[in-house]
């Protein structure tokens, strides 16, 4: 099981050096146990190269058969200190503008519904809060993609489970003095000559992405990781943003319109552990029921749709 672990730390830092730095041993000692490693298997785990160390196909399957097994014991921890813990817990995970628009809702039905559960709320992006999910830290996580496969699917080798909520269509936010403020919906290729606020690091590559499609570079003021500040630098003049219908703050000022197609969406759900089913079971599946039903009436955004992906 050390050397396993030894090996998980070369693979995510890509050096024997940085490996050891990270696990407190020196160089030579992390070498010589993956090397044992390759005697044990009768094959090698990694490359060497003077670029660093990459996996082999055999050193992969067994850094996925290593984090399966972290996995595990991490998730069989968490049980076991619930099952000390004098009250029934409940952790979910949730990025910002989810938790600000989406969750609130249905953790108030929860709440009365549950009053002896004791909650936790982190604040997480989708890349933390789906390991948590995995590791047992947390029992469900609201997260998102962009176009494209969602997170999770059946068959695969997350660990987890991927409900769909919403869509989340990107809109364009504009100042209210611009040209085309007050249409319904803009081209994207109208907006070539301006430039660009970001809300958000991993929309740089979307940005980029349509923009070719709408036959332009964009040109980008700032890339910021907050859709919210985002807006207000929009509303200083700095530029226009595309931003998720539910990060929209409505502030004086600004106009919203929707993109004509194709647009970029940004698409809600949650992620469940598939393999652990512990004594919160009852209550994840309560939580993710009042998600998908808007709270039993009281609904997510009403701009929203829910969809299957």
């Amino acid at each position: 099981m050390q050397r396993l672990r030894i090996l998980r730390e070369v693979a995510r830092h890509g050096s024997f050096n940085r490996a050891a730095t990270a696990l407190r041993f020196t160089p030579s000692a992390v070498s010589q146990q993956i090397a044992a490693l390759e005697r044990g298997l009768g094959i090698a785990v990694v490359e060497r190269s003077t670029r660093g160390v990459t996996l082999t196909e055999p050193g992969r399957m067994l850094v996925e058969a290593a984090d399966a097994i972290a996995a595990e014991l991490s998730d069989a921890q968490e049980r076991i200190d619930r099952l000390s813990a004098s009250r029934a817990q409940l952790t979910v995970a949730a990025f910002t503008s989810g938790g600000r628009a989406v969750l609130p809702q249905a953790l108030a039905v929860f709440v009365r519904e549950h009053p002896g559960v004791e909650l936790t709320i982190l604040e997480r992006e989708p890349e933390d809060s789906l390991p948590l999910v995995r590791e047992g830290r947390a029992d469900l996580a609201l997260g998102y993609h962009f176009d494209g496969l969602p997170p999770a699917r059946p068959g695969d080798r997350s660990g987890l489970d991927w409900t769909p909520l919403v869509a989340d269509p990107l809109r364009v936010v504009l100042p209210r003095e611009h040209p085309l403020a007050g249409r319904a919906q803009v081209g994207l290729g109208e907006l070539r000559g301006e430039r660009w606020v970001l809300g958000c690091l991993k929309t740089v590559d979307l940005m980029r992405h349509y923009a070719a499609l709408a036959g332009f570079e964009p040109r980008i003021s700032c890339s910021a990781t907050d859709y919210f500040f985002a807006q207000s630098l929009v509303s200083s003049g700095l530029g226009v943003a595309l931003i998720p219908r539910i990060a929209l703050t409505g502030a004086p000022g600004l106009v919203d319109a929707a993109l004509e197609a194709p647009s970029p969406t940004r698409f809600i759900g949650v992620a469940t552990s598939r393999r652990h089913r512990g004594t919160a079971q009852p209550y994840v599946d309560r939580l993710v029921e009042l998600l998908r039903s808007g709270t039993d009436g009281a609904g997510v955004p009403a701009a929203l749709e829910t969809v299957d992906v």
